[in-house]
């Protein structure tokens, strides 16, 4: 993710006292620090396993790869691919994230052996079954965003910041608020609470079993989507992570979704 020149500064000139800093300007402030440090990795390719959960308890389990790219001066590109099981072998979805407007994405059903392209209007639709809806899945650029400074809280034994985030494409967006909670030593976050189109309390994002990476990168290992009003969740366990592997534009365009395996 690279910031824009428009959002660094807004950033100094806040910190100069130029401006009053507004819970606003506090939330964007936070975001921007906590987006920079998650920048700066080229690129990465991580494993995970996805788990479905119903509300009785049933479960269903699904094997996943990732490859991660990103790029000079726009949102990161993303390429998840299902090797299990046999019903979604091979499916795979395409992310193209954009600092501003609706994100790209694909895709590729190989049971009916075509891509499908997924548009802004369907964003908030469930990704393959899953509590993470496509949008969940799609560029988290600070730009797409507006911002709230709540204050601090301690969640789970850290002190944290709470921000509250409001999409700006607020006509496609699933959500009309998230709240997360992000610790003020690393600027990870923990826990966020999404909000449905009508402001009620929709999902809860936790995450867990940080891992530090070339001594600069933070990865959660576990993360839980519940969503209260179904009563269903979706756990990822992530493993596997390599970063500077060397992909390239190619291993991102759409013939990369029919290639993925």
């Amino acid at each position: 993710m690279k910031i824009s020149l428009l959002v660094i500064f807004h950033l100094v000139f806040s910190a100069l006292g130029c401006f009053a800093q507004s819970p606003a300007d506090r939330g964007l402030e936070i975001a921007i620090e906590a987006d920079r440090r998650a920048s700066g990795f080229g690129d990465l390719t991580a494993e995970m396993e996805m788990i479905l959960r119903n509300q009785e308890g049933r479960e269903s389990r699904r094997l996943i790869r990732l490859r991660t790219m990103e790029t000079p001066a726009d949102g990161d590109k993303s390429l998840t691919i299902f090797d299990s099981p046999g019903d979604v072998r091979g499916t795979a979805l395409l992310t193209h994230s954009h600092k501003t407007g609706d994100d790209d994405q694909w895709l590729f059903l190989p049971a009916l052996k075509r891509v499908k392209r997924i548009s802004g209007r369907n964003k908030s639709g469930a990704f393959m079954g899953s509590e993470f809806s496509y949008e969940d899945l799609g560029g988290r650029e600070v730009e797409k965003y507006g911002y709230k400074y709540l204050g601090e809280e301690t969640w789970d034994g850290r002190e944290c910041f709470v921000v509250e985030r409001y999409p700006k494409d607020s006509e496609n967006s699933g959500y009309s608020r998230i709240v997360s909670w992000i610790d003020l030593d690393e600027y990870r976050v923990w826990k966020e609470d999404y909000y449905d189109r009508k402001n009620r309390f929709l999902k809860t994002l936790t995450l867990r079993e940080y891992k530090l990476y070339q001594g600069t990168f933070w990865k959660a290992h576990w993360m839980r989507m519940v969503n209260h009003q179904k009563g269903n969740e979706t756990d990822l366990l992530w493993s596997n992570f390599s970063f500077s592997t060397g992909l390239a534009d190619r291993d991102f365009d759409q013939n990369s979704l029919k290639r993925a395996k």
